[in-house]
């Protein structure tokens, strides 16, 4: 089947392109400020208008002419946006009228030989046209439409036109199969260079500046080992050094990311250690029940070679220690030098698997059966707790309910040995483990 159509919304910075991009898409996904350079890599979403899906993406602002490090990769990343898209928007501002980044941009995209569509942005008055709007007909890339991102004037106008460069229609309602990664950590500690990595370009901005990635970026990738949406989040910082409302924005985004993860990658910088705010970033993901890998990044870098001794999983150091994810496997890789990051999807998928395992309720009773059998049920007062049985009740993270004559009775130190008994006979590596426990009877 066809992949959907793509649409880039391009432009110069500050014109509105985020704002339009949340409108269209019903959701507040890319950040919106009032300061140029805000968005600066592609943010995709899908969405869909009179019964056609597609594919919407948004970009930091074209500068032509720049000598700013951040803004020429802005550039090339919205440049990469256009080589992708079947349809691009063109969003330009009718309070600044028609500029010479505009003309610059506007002559960039008509080399591209891509159907454009011109969208004259911040029109929000109603019931009057203003006739500054036919000055962008000297762009030469078409009639212009009036919008106003803010207030969502003139969005179904343009997308009218936008749908009428798509090919055929497509039955687009296939069920999004690809394993959601999510990569999290705090700042620096090379999530987009593992990104770039694994994809072979140079695709999410690195920079040494902490911060640099501001959004929660998807990637769509296949390799051999299936098909896969990468998501690079913002590193996640300590509440108290937010400061800024750009910085709030992207730790609720990572915080949104992991939520739609099936796989989270916790990096940590294998020269310092786990750090508290690394177990505070782990326990985001352990919390939401999704499936987990810790990375200790930038091995090649660790200069003890008593700790580099055993390369598969992160050395028996207090320093290391995530006492509470003790189920997540461990790999220690170089996003810089790609040091064992051809092992890193093969354990993607080996813990996806783990996170949606169903185990029949026989199986599960005949481990409970023999569990109550070596360690007896703890007593309080004279009662005795009595497990009558296990049942899964659902996956991603494994959620078993336990049905007993007395839930007050099973203590949490029991509950964790009946855990510890499952993964033991099942596995369930990778994943937390939910338990419930009901009384007789109780629904």
């Amino acid at each position: 089947m066809a992949r959907k159509p793509i649409v880039a919304i391009v432009g110069r910075p500050n014109v509105g392109k985020s704002a339009l991009f949340n409108k269209l898409v019903g959701k507040r996904l890319s950040i919106v400020e009032d300061v140029p350079g805000v968005t600066r890599d592609r943010l995709y979403a899908d969405t869909d208008w009179n019964g056609r899906t597609f594919t919407l993406a948004d970009t930091g602002g074209i500068e032509p002419k720049t000598d700013s490090e951040i803004l020429q990769f802005m550039r090339v990343q919205a440049e990469a946006a256009v080589e992708t898209a079947d349809v691009i928007i063109l969003v330009t501002d009718i309070h600044s009228g028609v500029t010479a980044a505009d003309q610059d941009v506007a002559n960039y995209l008509l080399r591209s030989k891509k159907p454009i569509v011109l969208a004259v942005n911040k029109m929000d008055s109603t019931g009057y046209d203003d006739p500054d709007i036919y000055d962008f007909l000297s762009l030469g890339v078409g009639t212009p439409v009036a919008v106003s991102a803010t207030h969502g004037h003139g969005t179904g106008d343009l997308l009218d036109v936008c749908v009428k460069y798509f090919n055929d229609p497509l039955d687009n309602s296939e069920e999004d199969d690809r394993i959601k990664v999510a990569v999290i950590g705090k700042p620096n500690v090379g999530k987009s260079s593992l990104i770039n990595r694994v994809l072979g370009e140079k695709r999410v901005i690195v920079s040494e500046v902490a911060g640099t990635t501001r959004d929660a970026v998807d990637t769509p990738f296949s390799n051999e080992f299936g098909d896969y949406l990468l998501i690079d989040t913002a590193g996640i910082r300590k509440h108290s050094k937010v400061d800024e409302r750009v910085e709030r924005f992207s730790v609720m985004r990572a915080e949104q990311a992991i939520e739609r993860a099936d796989v989270c990658l916790i990096m940590v910088d294998a020269q310092e250690g786990v750090t508290e705010q690394d177990t505070k970033i782990a326990g985001l993901a352990h919390e939401s029940g999704k499936a987990s890998v810790i990375l200790a990044n930038k091995w090649d870098l660790v200069k003890n070679e008593k700790l580099k001794i055993n390369n598969e999983k992160l050395p028996d150091n207090d320093d290391y220690a995530l006492a509470f994810m003790s189920y997540a496997p461990v790999l220690t890789i170089s996003a810089a030098t790609g040091l064992r990051v051809n092992k890193l999807f093969e354990l993607i998928n080996y813990v996806h698997s783990q996170s949606v395992m169903r185990i029949t309720t026989g199986l599960l009773n005949n481990v409970l059966s023999d569990a109550t059998m070596r360690v007896q049920p703890p007593t309080d007062k004279g009662k005795r707790l009595k497990l009558l049985y296990m049942t899964q009740t659902g996956i991603q993270p494994p959620h078993f309910v336990v049905f007993c004559n007395d839930k007050s009775l099973f203590h949490f130190s029991y509950q964790r040995y009946i855990e510890n008994q499952i993964r033991a006979a099942f596995g369930l590596d990778g994943t937390p483990i939910r338990m419930t426990a009901r009384n007789r009877g109780e629904n």
